[in-house]
């Protein structure tokens, strides 16, 4: 572990988070030229990646590893077999809610939705979600799976629409507030052991 990588970065909307890509910049082009050697150049389970992935119009909190281990314990954690990391993100919708809407929404997150097809996956069943609201459209939902589009796709099943998505949490480990977007940054021990928990 001690010769390993552990970053953190806030991403920007707008890039990919895979090493190649024909039609956007990818996350890997915001890191040092040292550092963007070793996504290729290492051997397998030693190569830089992200652990995870955001979408092309999600921000927010991305974190890159040489660990493959550290990353497969991570990464398993995202739903399947009951052993979850909850991400939380901060959504912005469409639609400013009342209050009793918000209480709505805040319910039938909790019971899980049925989410709308998109793509090539088709209408899902979603585990529960916890909504908090910051204002009267600045929502903090927290997931503990990880389905395809899931939080759109949660506020869609809601009668609503996301904006603007950032990733603020993983688990303990929340997004530094002094990380500009696009900055990246080693993880402290702290942090990792945040990770760990």
């Amino acid at each position: 572990m001690a010769d390993e990588i552990y970053l953190i970065m806030n991403k920007p909307c707008g890039y990919v988070c895979s090493a190649v890509s024909d039609s956007h910049s990818t996350v890997y082009d915001l890191l040092s030229p040292e550092l963007r050697a070793l996504v290729q150049g290492a051997k397998r389970g030693h190569r830089l990646h992200t652990i995870g992935r955001l979408d092309c119009d999600t921000s927010g909190l991305l974190l890159f590893t040489t660990d493959g281990q550290f990353s497969h314990k991570i990464a398993a954690a995202e739903g399947i077999g009951g052993l979850s990391l909850p991400k939380t993100y901060r959504a912005k919708l469409s639609r400013p809610l009342t209050l009793k809407e918000k209480d709505d929404y805040i319910t039938r997150s909790e019971q899980g939705l049925v989410l709308p097809a998109e793509k090539k996956f088709p209408q899902q069943q979603s585990a529960p979600a916890k909504l908090n609201f910051v204002s009267d459209e600045d929502c903090d939902i927290t997931v503990f799976e990880g389905k395809f589009h899931e939080v759109r796709r949660i506020f869609r099943a809601l009668g609503n629409e996301v904006l603007q998505l950032k990733r603020i949490r993983i688990g303990e480990l929340e997004l530094p507030e002094k990380l500009e977007a696009g900055a990246y940054r080693k993880l402290s021990e702290e942090e990792l052991s945040l990770l760990q928990k």
